[in-house]
């Protein structure tokens, strides 16, 4: 008798491997997407436990909120994203 297990990927055709792979895939992002999700919140809860001490404190909340801002629809706009880049050097540059 053989203890070896047998891949069963090799006994499939093509179109099912590659499904088989794409199931996977998808998995492993949606997990990766919910442990972002969780960071986030967690993140979230931090900042807004206490309010900024500092103008750098508060340049960093505000980055954070612009960047999450950038990702949506909205922000796709090219006058947008160029407002955008240009409020985030500009924190960075007064941050300094």
């Amino acid at each position: 008798m053989n203890d070896q297990p047998i891949d069963l990927d090799e006994h499939r055709g093509m179109n099912a491997q590659k499904d088989t792979e794409m199931r996977r895939r998808l998995h492993e992002v949606q997990v990766d997407q919910a442990a972002l999700r969780e960071r986030q919140a967690e993140l979230d809860n931090f900042l807004i436990a206490a309010p900024a001490k500092t103008f750098a404190e508060a340049a960093a909340k505000a980055r954070y909120l612009i960047q999450l801002f950038a990702g949506t629809a909205e922000a796709q706009d090219t006058r947008r994203q160029k407002l955008i880049a240009s409020v985030l050097d500009d924190l960075a540059r007064l941050s300094e």
